[in-house]
């Protein structure tokens, strides 16, 4: 179930009346990466098998699908087994030595190497793929598409997090095969660091929202490769990085 109506007294000018609201739901998913616990996660119950894989893949655990030997789901809680790979020991070497936040993201090598561009037409009309019911109705969610370079839109999820949705949308992709290097992803929230690394170790080379970027996430964009496009409307679009990614970049 993703929302459950609550009673809510209102004042307006009016005065007072009683009103139903419909809220969107979250959870608590436990995640264990070869038993180990790794992240409690608040999320959305749903696609949580895209979740899990969009999120170690994402958070630089493993490179891709490939390394996964089999995932469980058990009630709120996630298990995957994965072969033990550089990706994975560099990262637990990093949180063992206390290198998260920020230390972390500079010990990081990354760089999207994605030769594909998109035209600024197809990412104002992608605008659309971020409306959902869930958000008319609660106005508690975000939502994050991928989209390829003709504007069609080929996976989207919604979550109670920016962040969650942007992994389930990677998680998806590559349970189904997709190439992510080809897609941009649109995501309805704001881009820091965390959320623009997510693309980078994805490998998706333009990261879209129209809402703002924030310093740190200007930063990790120009240091990746990836272009990022805040503030799309269907007037304009602003690009704070690698705007060589875009067919109609001067």
């Amino acid at each position: 179930m993703h929302t459950k109506d609550y009673e809510a007294i209102e004042y307006d000018r009016d005065g007072v009346k009683e009103i139903k609201y419909t809220v969107a739901v979250e959870g608590t998913i436990e995640l264990f990466l070869n038993r180990t616990p790794i992240a409690s996660i608040l999320a959305t119950p749903e696609m949580l098998r895209e979740l899990a894989i969009g999120y170690i893949i994402c958070e630089g655990l493993v490179k891709n699908a490939d390394h996964i030997n089999d995932l469980k789901i058990e009630e709120k809680r996630i298990y995957i087994e994965v072969k033990e790979t550089e990706h994975l020991e560099l990262w637990r070497e990093l949180r063992s030595s206390g290198c998260v936040g920020v230390k972390w993201e500079e010990n990081e090598s990354i760089s999207v190497t994605s030769n594909t561009r998109f035209s600024v037409d197809a990412i104002r009309k992608s605008l659309e793929y971020l409306e959902s019911e869930i958000h008319r109705k609660t106005r508690g969610t975000h939502s994050a598409c991928l989209i390829n370079k003709e504007g069609t839109c080929v996976a989207n999820s919604i979550d109670v997090g920016r962040h969650n949705a942007f992994d389930k949308v990677v998680g998806y992709a590559h349970l189904k095969g997709i190439d992510v290097s080809e897609h941009f992803i649109f995501s309805s929230g704001r881009q820091s660091a965390g959320m623009v690394l997510k693309a980078a170790r994805a490998g998706i080379p333009l990261v879209a929202t129209k809402t703002a970027p924030l310093n740190s996430g200007i930063d990790a964009a120009k240091r990746t490769g990836v272009c990022l496009v805040c503030f799309v409307s269907n007037d304009k679009i602003s690009v704070f990085s690698h705007p060589e990614r875009l067919l109609n970049s001067r």
